[in-house]
């Protein structure tokens, strides 16, 4: 797919997480907003999947384990066709099936439950670990959000990664700079990211722009060629990327817009659908 449809698919990505934030009057927009690109580039590149067959057996896996951006990934699945796009206006009603946190025994395309902070990376290692007991050659996909990785269990799951040359597995970082509380670097600072995942015996890619289609192919690619070793690719991206107010402001981590800021939001990502149609 062209770097340009995949912007644009991202831009009605970003359109969902605002709208089903918005209607929950909760949730989580800045990280959905800054790992839309990485969404977009998975579902509709990267893996291989069937949204009319969530559960086929030799589908490569997703675990979200920052789990609080799930409105993210619940729009890329929603725009991928694994449910219909109106059903994000009812992220965290009662009844829902898009509840706050990816729950896989009721929504469709999410293979892992998740919202522990820390957790998730393990589970995705232990698919990757199934698959190599298995022979199957599916492949495993893990996003971490960078103040997330201050939790001990990750580096547990990065050193048995390691230990087991678990190739088939990919964790992905968004190094978007921020967590509930402000700075990461200043609150328990992760940094420095790469060095760590090596000293675990992973290959490393460093994306300086992690909201780049270009730079996400180009890692991505690279991550498929590495053989006895597990892949991080740590992606700098910018937090509420796509909405003007909420872009570097730690404030968006965990809050909806109220109707005035949803009608700015919406605007923004409107012009910027616009300019796309117009390349």
């Amino acid at each position: 797919m062209e770097n340009l449809e995949l912007q644009k698919i991202a831009n009605e990505v970003r359109k969902g997480i605002i709208t089903s934030v918005h209607a929950a009057k909760a949730g989580h927009p800045g990280g959905s907003l800054s790992a839309a690109d990485v969404f977009t580039y998975l579902y509709f590149e990267e893996m291989n999947i069937d949204p009319k067959n969530p559960k086929k057996v030799d589908r490569d896996r997703f675990v979200l384990s920052k789990g609080h951006t799930a409105p993210g990934l619940y729009s890329a699945l929603a725009h991928r066709g694994y449910f219909p796009v109106e059903d994000l206006k009812t992220l965290r009603h009662i009844g829902s099936y898009l509840q706050g946190h990816p729950c896989l025994q009721y929504t469709p395309g999410v293979d892992m439950s998740s919202g522990s902070l820390g957790q998730g990376i393990s589970a995705a290692v232990g698919m990757a670990v199934s698959a190599k007991l298995s022979k199957k050659d599916y492949r495993v996909y893990t996003l971490l959000g960078d103040g997330e990785i201050q939790e001990g269990q990750v580096w547990e799951a990065a050193m048995f990664a390691g230990h087991r040359k678990l190739d088939n597995l990919v964790v992905i970082v968004d190094n978007n700079g921020l967590q509930i509380d402000g700075k990461i670097e200043t609150i328990c600072s992760p940094y420095p990211i790469d060095e760590k995942f090596k000293a675990f015996n992973f290959h490393v890619i460093n994306v300086s722009d992690g909201n780049d289609f270009d730079a996400l192919r180009a890692a991505f690619q690279e991550a498929r060629e590495i053989k006895g070793m597990p892949t991080a690719i740590v992606l700098k991206t910018v937090k509420g990327k796509g909405v003007s107010f909420m872009e570097h402001h730690p404030g968006w981590h965990g809050k909806a817009p109220n109707d005035e800021e949803y009608l700015i939001a919406m605007e923004d990502l409107k012009k910027a659908g616009e300019a796309l149609c117009q390349k």
